[in-house]
């Protein structure tokens, strides 16, 4: 599915025999997003951008290089007991480490361990590991290092992560048997999610397209701080003038963009597309396909269509396990941003700063709810609201302070 064809080159003597480090063909740059002319944001001059393969280079010394059997005891032989996630990619379990120095106590990691079958597979370890090199923010996850063997039993790929104690947005929007998180703990982890988002799409040198943004790559730490997690289908944004790269469409029902899915032209806007989605599962409680319920209702998209923000129905669709704990102007105001993010018209998407900006005001409005404001028919207020794109510049526009900036690597 992806253009690019990575290879293996030993690039350090120091490193183990039989490991290496993953380097990118050059044939991965002639579909051109790493080309042309990028505007320098510190300077307004024009320069040439770099890609993340060179990106990487400068930053491959940072990632721990493991051996097969560190990993093999870090998980007890990657028992079954231990085994915390799975996936087309493989298996991901939880394990424990010692620090690189062999001083102080034992770390717990994520460790995921890919399918040996496919070059598919290898591909996607290859850009996450060259991603995650190169990304730095709160709110992605972190990469401590990797695993690459090629041995009498095949090919070995592994990665190590920091591990993420209360699992992913997914299981606790959807699974029963997970406590249901509240209504201000919902938009922190939004808010959070959306800022890593303006960095991938903002704060670097290149423009990063995400690609697979979905509540379950949404992994929350003890303190349900979000990370976004799994780079393997991230591609850099096109370069120069150009609006989009060209790519067969991959990803997961439901979450791609109606654009990227019928033409392959990806976009900062289709990741855009998909966190309006996710919003929507943020709001209702609900996966955007449900075949356990009635046909009109099956498809979450459609369904909330018969409940606009401005309407006095809107309230129907808010995820009944918050029990009405909740602030309906912010709720009312997050629809609108949904809206907007899910426009047809990919240019009239907002920018993730935008989205940012307006997820900071929907969190201060629910700190600032008062019991009179929770839910029931609600005042009469937020019935007023002006269409999405018409809010979209209001809201932009009255927000008071400026966007907390962005953390960089």
């Amino acid at each position: 599915m992806l253009k690019c064809f990575y290879i293996f080159k030993d690039k350090s003597r120091s490193r183990r025999r039989g490991e290496s480090a993953p380097e990118l063909s050059n044939e991965s740059r002639r579909d051109g997003n790493s080309e042309g002319k990028r505007v320098a944001k510190s300077t307004g001059s024009v320069s040439s951008a770099r890609s993340i393969p060179e990106m990487y280079r400068e930053k491959e010394q940072n990632l721990r290089v493991f051996s097969l059997s560190e990993l093999k005891e870090a998980t007890r032989s990657f028992n079954r007991m231990l085994k915390i996630g799975e996936g087309g990619f493989g298996s991901v379990y939880k394990g424990t480490i010692q620090p690189p120095n062999g001083r102080g106590d034992p770390i717990v990691v994520a460790i995921k361990k890919l399918n040996t079958l496919g070059l598919q597979g290898h591909r996607q370890w290859v850009a996450e590991v060259q991603f995650l090199g190169v990304l730095e923010h709160p709110n992605l996850v972190k990469l401590l290092g990797y695993c690459a063997t090629d041995g009498e039993r095949g090919i070995q790929r592994l990665l190590v992560y920091e591990y993420m104690q209360n699992r992913s947005l997914e299981d606790h929007l959807f699974n029963r048997a997970v406590p249901v998180i509240p209504w201000k703990t919902r938009l922190k982890i939004i808010l959070g999610a959306a800022q890593g988002m303006a960095y991938l799409h903002e704060g670097l040198e290149v423009q990063v397209i995400y690609r697979d943004f979905k509540s379950s790559n949404v992994l929350l730490d003890e303190d349900f701080n979000p990370r976004l997690s799994d780079f393997g289908l991230a591609r850099e944004g096109p370069a120069g003038d150009r609006s989009h790269v060209s790519t067969a469409p991959v990803g997961t029902l439901g979450y791609a963009a109606p654009e990227y899915v019928e033409t392959g032209h990806l976009s900062v806007k289709s990741d855009i597309w998909s966190f309006g989605v996710v919003l929507y599962e943020i709001l209702t409680g609900r996966r955007t396909l449900e075949r356990n319920l009635p046909v009109m209702q099956q498809k979450l998209l459609d369904w909330v269509k018969q409940f606009p923000a401005d309407s006095r129905k809107f309230s129907m669709i808010i995820d009944p396990r918050l029990r009405n704990e909740f602030s309906l102007v912010a709720a009312r105001r997050i629809g609108k941003l949904a809206d907007s993010c899910l426009n047809k018209i990919a240019k009239e998407r907002p920018k993730m700063s935008e989205v940012v900006q307006i997820l900071t005001q929907a969190v201060q409005e629910s700190e600032e709810t008062t019991s009179l404001d929770i839910t029931g028919p609600g005042p009469s207020r937020p019935t007023q609201l002006a269409s999405p794109k018409q809010q979209l510049k209001k809201t932009i526009a009255e927000t008071a302070r400026p966007m907390r900036p962005i953390a960089q690597a």
